[in-house]
């Protein structure tokens, strides 16, 4: 069939062929979201035949417009989508939900179509505002971007971060598509098929809206084109449809959401049978390709130690200007701030490359989600915020490693170290969270030199990468032509006659120094690790030691539970025989006093940790 003008009757039963396909493949799975599925099915016919400009040999052409499911559920709609694009086989559509199939139950990237992983819902939007962002600001391409959701998911807070800041940025190359099939999991939606509830708040945000019939194709067809003319403002096209559309058994009831249908053989036969419709997507006009500037140029700052006679200086200053660094070397490199960038030193890098630079507020889920749109435009995203308030963040985080995200995530302000502003402000959960994200990288630099080179390494890495940065000043460690590999550490201190090895990161390196000159002041002497790498571990490093000293004390300035002390106790999880492991963290809950108090309180100050020592050697359970 031709890609431009297909009739209302062909795009009618192009539609009927997505629900027959959608029953077909849950059918064949024996579970999956049929009906929601079918409720867009008109929806998913006039896009895919009418308005999508895609190359499906291409899916990396930057001229590619974009469609994302945020109702990841009906993944059987975008998989039969894809069918009648000639994308994928009918074979394999019937592989759907299957050990090994492409055809997940919510969608991923394993297939080079699907842009992120969505099913957790809330998301699409505001991952679709930083792809639309990025196509504007950046790139300037004629590129859309589409974005499908369901009506419950129009309950989520992120939801609305991200159509504020849609309508903030002028966003008139994104359109929403709500499909109000009034029926959610188990049971109503809050507004059912008013489509003047949804209407009403997104106009009020400043969105264009559209109240069609959604199993209307030529109403759709004319949405779709009344979006594309719209200038200064996003499109919400507000579709009623009916879940299960098409099969009287299970049109608009309730308690068959998540199943196939319970007679696929009728429902096929209502629905017209199987079809064999094809479609000639439309391919985009040529764009132009991003080109990032050689890493090769990149000078990062040097910071002269501070027993050289160099300043102190915080990690997040030296962040703030090897970021800034990064950017004149890279052209790919981008910046979203959560209206902390004086604090983070985010703003060095504003300073520098404003149009880089994306403020997105205090709304850590669009911040998030938003560079994980940029970085499938090609950018290379770092996304800083205060460590405690990524917290709020973290379902994006999670859905990111699964969307095979590389994202780059700064987190300032951590432990107790930040002083005064008390435990709301404190990043004591940061580690354990982001080691939790599968195959992220954590990084927690203790001084200037490498923070500096930490910071330009994770530029080139895959995946989720994490660097922790301080608030306040501290000796700079390290000379500048120092080199910190991911997965290494540094052994700072190491003697013939170590009783046992101190292990910390951050601002716990310099307490575990000083510790060791009391120590030693006492005839005790001790191993220091500057654990930088808290994933992937220096696993060797932490063998080493322990086979020589047999006995690893962590230092962290974090709650004891998922942070440096489990690092180094999983780095024995394989059988090796473990040593004694010794974690000095923080347990309790702080209050506000000055960083030394803090550290003090918490008992990984250097005179506590040197105590804690004492009392090992004291008690004859280190050697």
């Amino acid at each position: 069939m031709p890609t431009e003008g297909l009739t209302a009757t062909e795009l009618t039963e192009l539609a009927q062929q997505l629900r027959v396909d959608s029953v077909r493949a849950t059918d064949a799975a024996g579970s999956g979201h049929a009906t929601s599925s079918m409720s867009a099915a008109e929806i998913g016919a006039v896009l895919l035949a009418n308005h999508l400009r895609y190359d499906f040999d291409r899916p990396d052409h930057p001229g590619n417009d974009h469609l994302i499911l945020s109702k990841g559920h009906a993944s059987p709609l975008l998989y039969s989508l894809y069918r009648a694009a000639g994308a994928i086989t009918d074979e394999e559509l019937l592989t759907f939900r299957s050990r090994g199939s492409r055809l997940e139950g919510h969608p991923t990237p394993r297939l080079p179509w699907v842009d992120v992983a969505t099913g957790s819902l809330g998301q699409g939007l505001p991952v679709g505002v930083g792809v639309a962002l990025a196509g504007r600001r950046l790139e300037r391409v004629p590129s859309r971007v589409y974005v499908i959701s369901g009506d419950s998911e129009m309950a989520e807070g992120s939801v609305w971060e991200a159509v504020e800041h849609a309508a903030g940025e002028k966003l008139d190359n994104l359109t929403l598509i709500v499909d109000v099939n009034r029926l959610g999991q188990r049971g109503p939606t809050r507004h059912g098929r008013d489509l003047s509830a949804y209407a009403r708040r997104l106009k009020a945000f400043g969105w264009h809206t559209v109240e069609v019939d959604g199993h209307d194709t030529e109403a759709l067809d004319a949405a779709f084109k009344e979006a594309r003319a719209t200038e200064g403002r996003p499109t919400a096209v507000l579709a009623s449809t009916v879940k299960g559309k098409g099969v009287h058994e299970v049109a608009d009831q309730e308690g068959k959401h998540g199943k196939p249908l319970p007679d696929a053989t009728a429902a096929i036969a209502e629905l017209g049978g199987v079809r064999a419709i094809h479609v000639d997507v439309a391919k985009p006009t040529a764009a132009r390709t991003l080109h990032a500037v050689p890493s090769g140029h990149l000078t990062l700052p040097r910071y002269e130690p501070t027993a050289s006679g160099g300043e102190r200086v915080a990690t997040r200053d030296a962040f703030g200007e090897a970021l800034a660094a990064l950017g004149s070397a890279r052209g790919d490199v981008v910046v979203l701030d959560g209206e902390v960038g004086d604090s983070t030193r985010a703003e060095y890098f504003a300073k520098e490359h404003p149009d880089r630079y994306f403020e997105c507020y205090i709304a850590e889920q669009l911040l998030v989600a938003a560079g994980v749109g940029m970085q499938v435009r090609g950018r290379v995203p770092y996304v800083a915020t205060f460590a405690a308030f990524l917290t709020r963040a973290h379902d994006f985080l999670r859905m990111a490693a699964i969307s095979r995200a590389d994202l780059n995530v700064v987190g300032s302000h951590a432990g107790v170290a930040i002083g005064e502003d008390g435990p709301s402000q404190m990043g004591l959960e940061d580690l354990a969270m982001m080691r939790a994200v599968h195959g992220s990288t954590v990084l927690c630099p203790c001084d200037a030199n490498q923070t500096a080179k930490l910071l330009a390494a994770t530029a080139d890495l895959k995946g989720i990468r994490y660097l922790r940065t301080s608030r306040g000043k501290s000796d700079v460690l390290y000379g500048p032509d120092e080199e910190f590999p991911v997965g290494g550490s540094k052994v700072l201190r190491r003697g013939e006659h170590d009783r046992l090895t101190l292990v910390a990161a951050g601002t716990t390196v310099p307490e575990a120094l000083a510790a060791a000159d009391l120590l030693a002041a006492d005839g005790i002497e001790v191993r220091v690790v500057d654990l930088y790498s808290v994933k992937p571990v220096d696993a060797q490093t932490l063998w080493t030691a322990a086979e020589e000293t047999g006995c690893l004390v962590s230092v962290e300035d974090h709650h004891p539970e998922g942070g440096l002390g489990d690092a180094v106790a999983e780095a024995f999880a394989d059988g090796r025989p473990a040593p004694r492991l010794v974690r000095l963290a923080v347990t309790g809950m702080p209050g506000s006093a000055t960083p030394a108090e803090q550290l003090y309180g918490a008992g990984i100050d250097a005179e506590s940790v040197a105590t804690a020592v004492r009392l090992l050697v004291e008690k004859a359970v280190v050697r």
